[in-house]
């Protein structure tokens, strides 16, 4: 029962009051969800859950199957690392007593990982690695960072705290801090081969054979891995690896570099005294572009998603990773990005569906909706092509327009399955070309095709120009190639095209070697001629009858079939390579935000850095009914940015003082000009000014007394 309170207060009068209060009720502590996060700025929440269901649903496969491409794309890289273990693992366990096996036993087994300039990604491989070492090879991997590692009493640390299973990290430099029991620890290389040797032998005895892992290897190695071999300090990696090779007969340890930039890094950090204590191979890992380009042919090149990006999203994404870091990790990340994006801000997201379920989503559309179908440009660029009848149905009746938009829906999934087939054998004809008129990657073609109509280009017809000169054996490699590509996909649109390539590549190889090469003409009566002695008039008439000789030659059978191959190809690009502004209600599938996506990726922090200053109000949501340009209101900071700006190379500090005293409300008509500026209003301009000097504003400068320089021009 709820309780509540009785007061009895006694008063002067006869009378006398009981008055009862109740306990104000508890206000409930509300957590927000990412649904309600999502629909905070949505009118409809219902249509704004379907929406983050479905971004939710495919954001999750898109996640599968990076992580099952990544998978593959390092299974051959992990596989040789492997087989490397297992290589110099065996005179260990063998232990083998001549002469060139002591003297290999004597050096530690070194892997040299080549992972390239994309930093960012190599967190994801070395944790993918240590993954399967554990499950297969060894329980005993770690991993060391250069900055964890300052010294070589650091190093042994982290590597004893990882083996033993210690969670805690251990501060060796201040030893005031350390626990009795951390004190104790001794962290050397006998005591880590002596933990070795009773952790192998606990292992192998009868009870806990059943409990050890059945991948593990017997005698399993300790391996090593260092993430960023160029900034560990030279001297502590030279003392690790001297003191390692005096354990390596009772240890079997193994070294694995991670380098960035190239081998050569190994003989600078280590003297030849040290590198001939290393057993070292090399293993280079898959290029980030080459790995770029598997993932736009699995990922964006797949119609495994109905999301799609733009040309310019493509783009602003393509350029952040060549120009900013090579993270193809960064890359995907941007593109779930978009996926967010595109869902966030487009309502009609909702049809961003499969095939199969199209007519489920178009049937739980809303009258809201509808309208908003309406409105799409690419669906009035259609309703101008109808008749007016239809005009009027389109524009007035919903259940017509579900019926259409399900036509429509289907209509772009069997453009995006005829669209990528193309693509592929367009690539395969333009790969081989000289200078590369369309591109040397596929991406690039892709970006070109869907901005525009590719065939309009200059590029296309230079293509198609250099491909009316190809040989005999690259056009029938490329013919295969592409009947290979036609053959991936089953589509009932593209059958004739394979049947056309096929009937080609079948009577190019049935052609003799006598006419695929261009037959000299026989009349050579006119190349007979130049050489003769003659004069200007007639070695002029004589190149025109040449060049009309050339122009009437009968082409050879091989020319006309390769002319012939040329405008099938055109025609094919013409029919199936539209660029998709062309196909009613492409935006419900297509994201275009590319200027949202450029200003959370691409971050300018000079530009943002002078609006905060210049114009708080864009952060500060107070200072927003404050409309003056210079407010006593605005941040200390923000006032000095802008007095600074009004000044020249040089400032005065005094002069900029009293502006600033000024601002704040220290008026000079206020107060005596011999006074002094308070306390307060001093400390506070300091403390303004040390902010824009550590920002790189103004800097101090000894051409004038009290005086500093500017750093900035142009406003930011």
């Amino acid at each position: 029962m709820r309780k509540y309170k009785c007061l009895i207060m006694a008063t002067t009068s006869v009378s006398k009051g009981c008055f009862v209060f109740k306990p104000a009720a508890k206000k409930k502590k509300t957590s927000f969800t990412a649904v309600d996060y999502f629909n905070e700025s949505l009118k409809d929440a219902e249509d704004g859950k379907r929406r983050f269901d479905s971004c939710q649903q495919l954001s999750q496969k898109i996640k599968s199957q990076t992580e099952q491409l990544q998978e593959e794309l390092n299974k051959k890289l992990f596989d040789n690392i492997t087989s490397f273990l297992r290589k110099s693992h065996i005179d260990f366990q063998n232990k083998k007593d001549d002469w060139s096996c002591r003297m290999r036993s004597s050096e530690i087994p070194t892997a040299a990982l080549v992972l390239g300039v994309n930093v960012t990604d190599h967190e994801l491989t070395f944790n993918s690695l240590s993954d399967v070492l554990n499950d297969s090879v060894t329980p005993f991997v770690v991993l060391l960072q250069s900055k964890e590692c300052p010294g070589i009493k650091q190093l042994l640390q982290k590597l004893l705290m990882q083996l033993m299973g210690c969670g805690t990290d251990l501060e060796l430099d201040e030893d005031e801090y350390s626990t009795p029991s951390q004190q104790k620890m001794n962290c050397t290389m006998a005591s880590l081969t002596g933990w070795y040797q009773h952790a192998t032998k606990k292992s192998s005895s009868p009870k806990k054979k059943r409990s050890s892992s059945s991948g593990h290897w017997p005698s399993p190695p300790v391996v090593v891995i260092f993430k960023d071999l160029e900034s560990f300090p030279a001297n502590v990696l030279q003392q690790f690896i001297v003191i390692s090779s005096r354990y390596i007969h009772s240890l079997p340890l193994v070294l694995l570099f991670g380098i960035a930039t190239s081998p050569v890094v190994i003989h600078r950090l280590l003297s030849h005294s040290v590198s001939s204590l290393l057993c070292i191979e090399l293993f280079q890992s898959l290029s980030c572009t080459e790995h770029l380009s598997t993932v736009v042919n699995k990922l964006l090149l797949s119609n495994i998603f109905p999301f799609k990006l733009s040309g310019k999203v493509l783009q602003v994404l393509i350029t952040i990773f060549l120009y900013h870091d090579f993270s193809v990790q960064n890359f995907i990340k941007g593109f779930q990005l978009s996926v967010i994006e595109h869902f966030h801000s487009q309502p009609l997201s909702i049809l961003c569906c499969s095939r199969l379920e199209v007519s489920k989503h178009v049937k739980n559309l809303s009258n809201t909706q509808c309208e908003n179908i309406r409105h799409l440009p690419s669906f009035m660029s259609y309703v101008e092509t109808q008749t007016p009848e239809a005009q009027v149905e389109l524009l007035t009746s919903d259940t017509y327009l579900k019926e259409q938009t399900q036509n429509f829906l289907e209509a772009l999934h069997s453009y995006h399955e005829t669209f990528t087939p193309i693509l592929r054998c367009l690539h395969h004809f333009t790969s081989i070309l000289p200078k590369y008129p369309l591109g040397k990657q596929i991406r690039e073609l892709y970006c070109a095709c869907l901005e525009k109509k590719v065939w309009e280009t200059e590029d296309y017809d230079a293509a198609l120009a250099l491909l009316r000169m190809l040989g005999k054996d690259a056009l029938i490699d490329t013919i295969q190639k592409c009947v290979d590509v036609l053959k991936q996909y089953p589509g009932k649109q593209l059958r004739d095209a394979l049947k056309m390539l096929e009937e080609f590549l079948s009577l190019f190889q049935n052609l003799e070697g006598t006419q695929v090469e261009n037959m000299e003409d026989e009349d050579v009566s006119p190349q007979k001629s130049i050489h003769k002695k003659t004069d200007l008039y007639q070695l002029q008439k004589t190149l025109l009858e040449m060049k009309e000789t050339r122009r009437s030659k009968k082409l050879s059978k091989f020319e006309s079939l390769r002319l012939k191959v040329v405008d099938f190809l055109d025609s094919l690009v013409r029919e199936y390579l539209a660029p998709p502004d062309s196909q009613p209600l492409h935006e419900s599938m297509y994201f275009k935000g590319a200027g949202s996506i450029r200003k959370h990726l691409n971050a300018v922090p000079r530009i943002a850095v002078h609006t905060a200053l210049n114009n708080p109000a864009t952060y500060l949501k107070s200072l927003e009914s404050d409309t003056s340009s210079l407010s006593s209101a605005s941040p200390d900071i923000c006032i000095a940015y802008k007095l600074h700006l009004e000044c020249g190379r040089l400032i005065n500090l005094y002069d900029w003082l009293e502006a600033f005293a000024t601002v704040v409300g220290v008026a000079e008509s206020d107060r005596d000009p011999s006074m002094q500026v308070d306390e307060m209003t001093h400390a506070r301009f300091i403390r303004a000014v040390s902010e824009l000097e550590l920002l790189g504003f103004v800097k101090p400068t000894k051409q004038k007394t009290d005086h500093v320089a500017r750093l900035s021009w142009g406003g930011c």
